[in-house]
């Protein structure tokens, strides 16, 4: 496969999302070689500033190395500053298959990102709009009041996949010392982000992701709440270590007793036509019922 060769456009699953430091051969393959959807190699927070110009030529040569380059993203660091140029300089010859822009505020950030990997794509041939953008939507205190933005027909908004957001630049920047509630459960300025990324990701058509949870080795925690932001909308969450992807892989599968569920919804309607209620085991089911259980046999493949 040649440097320029063009990721496939087909998008990829999008359940889990596995971040691996740029600077380590070991964790980037260990990484790629197990079942994430998406594989973040990190070249912002994971790696430090002496180590970032050895770590972009680690990634690149990581990425010529594989034939999986569609679910194998790059972070790259923050627009401010020159080294997103960089990192960008160093891995778009290697056809990622997207890239994660932390700390976004807004459309206008993903437009910027937009126009350098067209120039990119432009000069290497590879196909116009080819590399995926997710965008990390409330790590600064400005992004939070920007989350509505990413809605609509703008430059960039077609590379645009997902948002995400997370807690950990935001408390540094508010000086905050604590993000969590005694039973584990987010302070409301947490929960506010997280809410405005989930509204902000379905309005604008794309797949919200939930954040980190940083204590890895609790996997029976990272069940139970990705089961939770499941049930609120979330359709993938990003993992910090490979033993959380099975976890969050199942828990964003939908269940056979859900597709029948759903199959049995869309059955029901199709056998009722024109009717804007039907009952089912018992219970009345209306259009809302019917538009989320066709969403959910769409996204199983059915």
């Amino acid at each position: 496969m040649s440097e320029t060769t063009p990721p496939s456009t087909k998008p990829p699953k999008m359940r889990s999302w596995l971040f691996a430091p740029a600077d380590s051969e070991k964790k980037m393959a260990k990484a790629a070689d197990g079942p994430a959807d998406i594989v973040l190699i990190d070249l912002e927070d994971s790696v430090m500033p002496e180590n970032k110009p050895a770590a972009r030529i680690m990634a690149r040569e990581f990425l010529l190395s594989r034939s999986d380059r569609q679910r194998i993203w790059v972070r790259i660091n923050p627009l401010s500053g020159g080294e997103a140029v960089a990192d960008l300089e160093a891995v778009m010859a290697s056809g990622p298959g997207g890239i994660m822009l932390p700390k976004a505020e807004g459309r206008a950030d993903v437009q910027t990102l937009h126009t350098m990997l067209s120039a990119h794509e432009e000069a290497l041939g590879l196909d116009a709009g080819s590399t995926r953008i997710v965008a990390l939507v409330t790590e600064t205190p400005k992004a939070m009041f920007h989350c509505g933005e990413y809605e609509g027909d703008y430059p960039g908004s077609s590379r645009l996949s997902a948002l995400s957001w997370g807690a950990e630049d935001l408390s540094s920047a508010l000086g905050a010392r604590v993000q969590h509630r005694p039973d584990g459960s987010y302070m409301p300025t947490y929960e506010l982000a997280r809410s405005l990324c989930l509204l902000g990701a379905v309005a604008a058509g794309v797949v919200p992701v939930e954040t980190v949870m940083p204590e890895f080795r609790d996997l029976d925690k990272l069940r139970e709440r990705a089961e939770m932001v499941r049930g609120q909308g979330f359709r993938g969450m990003l993992a910090i270590h490979p033993a959380q992807v099975e976890v969050i892989n199942q828990a964003f599968t939908p269940s056979e007793e859900e597709l029948a569920h759903a199959r049995a919804i869309v059955q029901a309607f199709a056998d009722n036509p024109g009717a804007g209620t039907v009952g089912l085991d018992g219970a009345m089911v209306d259009l809302p019922h019917l538009k989320l259980a066709q969403r959910l046999l769409a996204e199983a493949g059915e």
